[in-house]
């Protein structure tokens, strides 16, 4: 018993003894560490309010002494007479219609005529949509729109009642206008037709009806076209309110996010003939496409080439996985928020699983939004019949084999076999029409619907991505003359807020940048990272704004506002302008802001008070394994968290 007793003893007091050593051993580690540190939460969650890399969310100080300005600056009388009216009807998607809409307002001006609301083909041909909304209305809202414009251009919801019925009777003349249509066109052969006739029709098919790049002499035309794109076309108040939920969603861990917009359009892969970047069914769906376009005389190339080729080139699109090792060869943590924007998605979901691998944070509307959220923005819609075909007759196996040998050159989907039902998803997608028959059958009444919401999603994520702390196209600058949905987005930032982080890489020059590693595409080497990045960080500069602008502005005035719609501060760096091969400038050579602005802008705060670090350029040291001891050294000392903040693909 007494034994016993002395083991537990000898034992009670082995535990307080190592115990004390413990504590003593904690103390003097925390003692030469200079105290004890407390631990934070913010170590291991992925957000958290911490102050954000200069070089990555902006501002850029190169670019902080431009501002919107698009008020007139010259003598700009109101209209003196009206010469008629002027109605539109606009096909095509988002970006055709926002361009569009801008061109129409300049042409009523130039002509001295009154327009009338224009008409979006893509909800009046769209059945049992909402009856809140009407055409024009199903996006914008046409109170400021009248409004805003009101010293500019004349406005009416529609004809009088008289003009009205001859309209429908077709007596008045319409004209379809090119996309390069120049000024002396409308004067010398639109307005005689006009002030004969009293109203006239226009019929804007792609995207544009007004070249882009104006005389000097109708300065105050191209500076209307940004009072119309960024002030006056304000998207109806339900878009702007959930609009402004999703960006306070993302902004709600206290932590930046990047826009992102693929260009992965059915159309664009087409025209520029990027069918063998996707394989098999998608591949076929392109090229059905593009036979359309040769048909139509819109394509004028054969309708197989290299797809290999046309990629070095620059003329497809970034594919996301590329779009995540340029965001890390860039620093972007893992942990980055990346809002996917865009209603089409070429290949769906399958083709984001890598960047999505990257970027866990990878979020869209439908991610941030409730279903019910989004059905109250498109309104109360009336029900529609389902529009799945019947089964067609079982087919036997020879059948199905000659169908087969018949196919094509290229590897052609078989039909279901005539045992097993057909699934929804066969008839209401591609897979239907594709395996079954050699033309696309015409759009569904669904199908129109469906149209007509994308208009709406693009709305939405258009106001998402202008408003976030970076934005990265895949695609943008196209070269077919169409005004694509990344470039009027980077034109809207460069407007708003040119400071801003935009990126403008040159899809030639990352071409050739993946091409050159593509041995050891995730762990490229040092002097890569440092190519890719550098290339980058200039896009997103004033070098990148040259470039861009000699690209952007001949296709697009949207595209790049400058200089007509900005102005300077006096504390403007010393920049050479540039200028287009008529003399036009491009870039640079902005006006004075004028003294009420200047005044106006001391006053207001900075618009970010979220912490900064110090801008640097952080760029990539060089192979040198003296720095990358000294790197791993110094990196030890900081806290662990800064890891989180901008990452080092290399490490």
């Amino acid at each position: 018993m007494l034994l016993k007793s002395k083991f537990k003893l000898a034992t009670a007091v082995g535990i307080i003894l190592s115990m004390l050593s413990l504590l003593v051993h904690l103390f003097l580690a925390n003692y030469s560490a200079g105290g004890i540190s407390k631990y934070s939460v913010d170590n291991v969650l992925p957000f958290g309010s911490k102050p954000r890399p200069r070089r990555l969310w902006g501002p850029l100080s190169t670019l902080d002494h431009l501002h919107p300005y698009a008020k007139p600056r010259q003598l700009y009388p109101a209209p003196a007479k009206d010469n008629g009216f002027i109605y539109a009807k606009i096909y095509g998607g988002f970006e055709k219609i926002q361009s569009s809409i801008c061109d129409l307002v300049a042409v009523a001006r130039l002509l001295n005529a009154t327009l009338v609301i224009p008409e979006i083909q893509a909800t009046t041909r769209a059945r049992g949509i909402s009856s809140n909304f009407k055409s024009f209305s199903y996006l914008y809202d046409e109170e400021h729109f009248i409004a805003a414009l009101s010293d500019d251009v004349p406005i009416v919801r529609g004809l009088p009642k008289d003009l009205r019925e001859a309209r429908k009777k077709i007596k008045f003349p319409t004209v379809s206008p090119k996309n390069t249509a120049t000024s002396d066109y409308y004067t010398t052969d639109v307005l005689p037709r006009l002030v004969k006739s009293k109203v006239l029709g226009i019929i804007v098919n792609g995207g544009k009806c007004l070249q882009s790049i104006l005389p000097a002499s109708l300065e105050e035309l191209q500076r209307l076209r940004c009072r119309v794109a960024f002030h006056a076309l304000k998207f109806r108040p339900e878009i702007r309110s959930l609009g402004s939920q999703i960006v306070g969603r993302l902004r709600a861990s206290g932590r930046p996010y990047l826009a992102y917009h693929p260009g992965l359009l059915r159309d664009t892969l087409a025209f520029h003939g990027c069918a063998e970047l996707f394989q098999d069914i998608h591949t076929e769906l392109i090229q059905y496409r593009r036979n359309q376009m040769i048909k139509r005389g819109t394509v004028k190339e054969q309708l197989t080439v290299d797809s290999v080729s046309i990629k070095k080139n620059g003329s497809c699109p970034l594919m996301p996985e590329e779009v995540g090792l340029l965001l890390q060869a860039l620093g972007y943590p893992s942990t980055t928020i990346i809002y996917l924007a865009g209603s089409e998605t070429f290949g769906g979901q399958r083709i984001l699983i890598p960047l999505r691998a990257m970027y866990a944070n990878l979020v869209d509307r439908t991610s941030l939004c409730s279903q019910r959220e989004l059905s109250d923005l498109a309104g109360p819609e009336s029900p529609l019949s389902s529009d799945l075909p019947h089964p067609p007759p079982p087919k036997s196996e020879k059948e199905l084999i000659e169908e087969w040998k018949k196919a094509g050159p290229r590897p052609r989907p078989l039909p279901p076999p005539p045992a097993r039902p057909f699934y929804a998803h066969e008839k209401e997608g591609w897979y239907g029409w594709i395996g079954e028959n050699d033309t696309e059958p015409d759009p569904s009444p669904i199908e129109f619907r469906r149209q007509a919401h994308r208009l709406l999603w693009d709305a939405l994520d258009y106001f998402v991505s202008v408003q976030a702390d970076a934005f990265f196209p895949g695609f943008h600058n196209d070269g077919s003359g169409w005004p694509d949905y990344s470039s009027l987005i980077m034109g809207h930032r460069l407007y708003q807020t040119p400071s801003g982080i935009t990126y403008r890489p040159d899809r030639k020059t990352v071409a050739t940048l993946f091409e050159n590693v593509s041995d050891h595409l995730y762990h490229p080497p040092r002097n890569w990272t440092m190519a890719a990045r550098q290339h980058l960080n200039n896009s997103a500069r004033i070098e990148g704004i040259k470039m861009s602008a000699t690209m952007s502005k001949p296709a697009s005035f949207l595209a790049h506002p400058l200089p007509e719609c900005s102005c300077r501060t006096a504390k403007s760096p010393v920049v050479q302008p540039v200028k287009d091969k008529h003399g036009a400038l491009l870039f640079g050579g902005e006006e004075d802001c004028p003294d009420w602005m200047v005044r106006t802008l001391a006053l207001v705060p900075t618009k970010n008070n979220e912490p900064q670090s110090e801008d640097y350029e952080g760029e990539l040291p060089e192979d040198d394994p003296s720095q990358d001891t000294q790197q791993e050294s110094d990196r030890s000392d900081t806290n662990k968290s800064e890891q989180d903040e901008e990452m080092d693909p290399d490490d």
